[in-house]
């Protein structure tokens, strides 16, 4: 391929590229149950089909981040893309439980590469056609996140489980071709070392306590295994913040939480992970629950999948109005607006849960709180750091992120557990109901700590900022790549 086809081809290559974190996602949530009849295995075990993909996610983002700056970047997103690709395959032709998991770990791998595609636009596409390319693959991946989940659906309804996950492999495989293909090497910047201890104690200490979390009904909480977990993820997150602050190049940069702003933010961003990821995790298992066991609506992956869209779209319409909602409101009331808007969809849907329209009702409501937080603060934060360390704020923001959905996924599967009926096995309404409400909470706090965050308006500038660091908190943008976009919006004046 000539120099001038393979310019023309690399925006449909990157927007392609981008797709694949849609299909990541729509693999999620909305499958549960069909992993659970298939496997034969419960709701609650199954859940961790969508807990390991966060949980890898959480850790590859940074790590991501890190080798995809400067010399680097092509062959981590065909790595990335590698990981995919292998991970779909395994998912597809697992015969049990485990072997579906390790699949889904490899393509959570995958959610950090929609940052690494937007570095590649900067720095290989025209100077004018930047812009257009970024906002084109914001769309992409907001959009192709609505449309993966009831299409997922559908391909796993009609043609069976291990289709959606070949379907996953056959875009992933395509995009890592035409990434081989069409994306150039680039020798511009300096790439950064990797710290691969951090990013061992990082992946140990989040296995140990999600395992912990997770098996907690099962194990007891009071046995020596499940203490023993927490208490060693503990003890690892404390070495993991030691090692961290010592080191010389870290996957993190724990310092930036001097700042008040960050640390109230990355605290918020974490509740209300924790509180989206039960939310979904209860909603999209309860509409596919059969109404013969006296609640549940017996509908399709592929209805449960379409339950998903308002969440999307209204995310993406929320961010979108940010900053007419910052002018009006000021960040702190809109951040505790926000939060006390997704209390009350989920106090909604725990409240009144007799019809199909009501989770309908109850994700737009939650796309419209979540969009206007998830927006809102990483602008917060990008104004109260200074421009050298923009990209690492951004980069700690996206881990914080993904340890908070990671938390709210393995949370909700051991409330369902502790909730199981003692003729069927499977989790009674009032263990949905109970995650619900324990959402309903967690939101409350989150209410309470946006309250207490710096009551600082981000200027428009920096309101534009977070139009672009919400590029990265939907997509998974890490710090690297990032920070040189992010400064360019923010006003230099205020970064001394």
């Amino acid at each position: 391929m000539n120099d001038q086809r393979r310019a023309a081809a690399l925006a449909p290559v990157l927007v392609l590229t981008t797709l694949v974190v849609s299909v990541i996602s729509s693999l999620g949530a909305p499958l549960i149950p069909t992993i659970a009849r298939v496997f034969h295995e419960s709701l609650t075990t199954s859940q961790w089909s969508l807990t390991v993909g966060l949980l890898s996610g959480a850790v590859s983002a940074p790590v991501m981040g890190r080798l995809g700056d400067g010399r680097r970047r092509r062959a981590t997103i065909i790595g990335g893309l590698g990981a995919v690709t292998l991970g779909g395959v395994i998912a597809a032709l697992a015969t049990g439980l485990d072997m579906l998991v390790v699949g889904r770990a490899l393509q959570g791998v995958g959610l950090g590469l929609v940052p690494l595609t937007m570095a590649t636009a900067r720095d290989e596409l025209p100077k004018q056609k930047v812009a257009p390319m970024i906002a084109v693959l914001s769309v992409s991946a907001a959009a192709g996140v609505g449309v993966g989940y009831p299409l997922s659906g559908l391909i796993a309804d009609q043609l069976g489980l291990s289709a959606a996950y070949w379907a996953g492999a056959i875009v992933s495989g395509l995009a890592l071709a035409s990434v081989v293909a069409v994306v150039p090497s680039t020798a511009r910047g300096r790439s950064m070392r990797l710290d691969s201890l951090g990013a061992v104690l990082l992946a140990l200490a989040l296995v140990s306590v999600l395992v912990g979390v997770a098996q907690g009904t099962d194990w007891g909480w009071g046995s020596t295994r499940v203490l023993g977990l927490l208490l060693g993820g503990i003890v690892l997150f404390g070495a993991w913040s030691l090692q961290q602050l010592r080191a010389e190049a870290p996957l993190v940069e724990l310092r930036l939480l001097r700042h008040p702003a960050v640390l109230a933010g990355d605290v918020c961003a974490t509740v209300l992970g924790v509180a989206m990821y039960m939310n979904l995790s209860a909603v999209t298992e309860f509409v596919q629950l059969p109404r013969s066991g006296g609640f549940g609506f017996s509908a399709s992956v592929v209805v449960a999948g379409l339950t998903l869209i308002p969440l999307s779209a209204f995310m993406f319409l929320g961010s979108r109005v940010l900053p007419t909602l910052l002018r009006l409101f000021g960040v702190r009331l809109l951040l505790t607006l926000g939060c006390l808007v997704v209390a009350v969809a989920t106090a909604f849907f725990s409240l009144f849960h007799g019809g199909l329209w009501e989770s309908f009702v109850m994700m737009g409501l939650l796309g419209i709180g979540l969009g206007t937080t998830y927006a809102a603060i990483p602008g917060l934060i990008v104004q109260s750091v200074p421009a050298r360390e923009t990209g690492s704020a951004m980069g700690f923001y996206q881990v914080v992120r993904y340890v908070g959905f990671s938390l709210g996924s393995a949370l909700a599967a051991a409330i369902l557990a502790a909730h199981n009926s003692v003729s069927t096995g499977e989790p009674t309404v009032g263990g949905y109901t109970m995650v619900l409400w324990v959402a309903v909470v967690i939101c409350m706090v989150a209410a309470v700590l946006a309250w207490v965050l710096p009551a600082r308006t981000p200027s428009p500038e920096a309101a534009a900022a977070a139009e672009v660091a919400e590029v990265a908190e939907t997509a998974g943008e890490s710090s690297p790549v990032a920070a040189g976009r992010v400064r360019r919006l923010v006003p230099a004046q205020r970064r001394d």
